[in-house]
């Protein structure tokens, strides 16, 4: 017992201290500012974050191979790789996030949301984004009306019901659509349309059902995913006690993957909310408000951002403050869906 305590003792005595990652770190640092500073261009901040952390993860998985040993080297050298490709990853996601909210703060007013772009022209001040709010809301609302439905059976089908060669033909089909270009189904809505109302009809249906298109294959494959980790335990003691199938999917399968349905729908709208290369096809631009989604153009915050980009000058700004608010929108669609999955899904599940 006495050699047991010893030896665990001796082994707890090998450890690295907690400083000591952020001591390898700040030498690493500097150790990469000193290499920069020797070159003839000087040092620059990627440069000196790269090769600092390069420095970082040998030096640091050296000193702990030295000190604690092989396997709480590897241990170390696992999660630094993790955490640097973790901090990669949101170097792309806070530039942008920063960037929109650099440029587009100083746009934001409530004049901002409440008109639209009657009566301004070119390079003119003032303006806003009320009209295109309203198509977003217009297109968006029938993508989602078209494609939730439609994508949440089709998973069902696939999952509870489907065999042989017709599942394999619609699993076929998803896969070819999870792959089509934005500009395809644009082109597709629009021929649709083209040969039964001409080539002179817009409408937010069009850009719907152009969304829609892009839209379903996500659905299809988030909400069949979720349905397979249901565990088929559930599923035996529902059948057991007498339920219906039918009656089992809704109340069982469907309840408990209720959380993970939530969140790729949401994804799924997110994922065509910015979408603007089929609704410049589609729908068109208008500078008013069009109530009206089976009949005129009408304006979308990605093509208004698009047009008001292109224009230059003082629309850059309103460029800006739109994408700003496309922004917000898709956060406050994510933040409804973790509010849904926490109160609606069963505990333990979410």
């Amino acid at each position: 017992m006495t050699t047991t305590a010893q030896a665990t003792g001796a082994v707890g005595s090998r450890r690295l201290p907690g400083w000591a990652p952020w001591a390898v770190l700040g030498a690493s640092l500097v150790a990469s500012l000193g290499l920069g500073m020797l070159g003839e261009t000087g040092p620059s901040v990627a440069g000196v974050l790269l090769v600092g952390t390069l420095i970082f993860v040998v030096a640091l998985t050296a000193t702990s191979l030295i000190v604690e040993g092989e396997r709480y080297a590897k241990d170390r050298l696992a999660t630094t790789l993790v955490t640097v490709a973790f901090l990669l990853a949101l170097v792309p996601l806070v530039s942008v996030v920063w960037t929109v909210l650099a440029n587009g703060v100083g746009a934001l007013s409530a004049e901002f949301f409440t008109t639209d772009m009657v009566g301004v022209f070119g390079q003119d001040s003032g303006g806003g984004i009320y009209h295109a709010m309203i198509g977003t809301l217009y297109v968006t609302g029938i993508a989602a009306a078209i494609s939730i439905p439609l994508g949440i059976f089709t998973a069902i089908y696939l999952v509870e019901y489907g065999g042989g060669r017709i599942k394999r033909a619609i699993t076929l089909l998803v896969d070819v659509m999870t792959g089509i270009p934005s500009i395809v189904a644009g082109l597709f809505a629009y021929s649709l349309f083209l040969l039964i109302f001409g080539p002179a009809y817009r409408s937010a249906l069009i850009g719907g059902i152009a969304l829609a298109v892009l839209m379903t294959p996500v659905v299809v494959r988030s909400v069949e995913e979720m349905l397979r980790l249901v565990p088929n335990e559930l599923r035996e003691a529902a059948y057991a006690l007498g339920v219906p199938k039918w009656l089992t999917i809704v109340k069982v399968v469907l309840r408990t993957a209720v959380a993970g349905i939530t969140t790729g729908v949401m994804i799924a709208i997110a994922r065509v909310t910015g979408e603007t290369a089929p609704l410049l096809i589609t729908v068109g631009l208008a500078n008013n408000v069009n109530y009206d989604a089976f009949d005129g153009r009408i304006a979308t915050l990605p093509v208004y951002v698009y047009r008001q980009y292109a224009q230059g000058g003082a629309s850059v700004d309103r460029a800006w403050g739109a994408a700003l608010t496309l922004i917000a929108i898709v956060m406050l669609l994510n933040l409804i869906a973790r509010l849904v999955s926490r109160y609606f899904s069963p505990k333990g599940i979410s």
